[in-house]
């Protein structure tokens, strides 16, 4: 048995030509769709930090007069890049739908290849497929 996983993002578009190794028929023995969760941190909190300490400084700006305008401009950018740090630092999680098919090639080998689920291709035990080995990696489709 061998595992193969697709990539999280196919390397190429269904409308898009590339070399293929090998096709090899066979048909799902099983389906089990699965999801995989990837923390995700904001990689713009940099940018935040700024624009907030940048806002803050305009506003502290509009304070005082000589030495004490100083003293509130830099206050407000503290003040602002503090608030544009904290709601910078942000993390979500990226949700991945996949499935799992397990197949009986017509060789009489079986494989497992874990691909991103296409909702225009559904898979259900009993059908027939194809396993397309591309440079790198495998897909899996329906068989026509």
């Amino acid at each position: 048995m061998c595992l193969f996983c697709g990539q999280s993002q196919a390397a190429y578009e269904r409308n898009q030509a590339v070399p293929v190794e090998k096709v090899i028929y066979g048909q799902i023995e099983s389906v089990k769709n699965i999801t995989e969760k990837q923390l995700v941190e904001d990689s713009h909190s940099g940018w935040k930090t700024f624009g907030g300490a940048l806002v803050g400084g305009v506003i502290g700006h509009q304070f005082g007069g000589g030495s004490g305008q100083d003293v509130a401009t830099v206050l407000g950018a503290l003040i602002g890049g503090g608030i544009g740090s904290q709601h910078g630092n942000q993390q979500y999680y990226l949700e991945t739908k996949l499935v799992e098919l397990m197949i009986k090639q017509e060789d009489g080998s079986q494989v497992m290849v874990i691909q991103d689920a296409d909702p225009g291709m559904r898979f259900a035990a009993g059908d027939e497929v194809r396993v397309v080995y591309l440079s790198g990696y495998v897909r899996v489709d329906l068989a026509m």
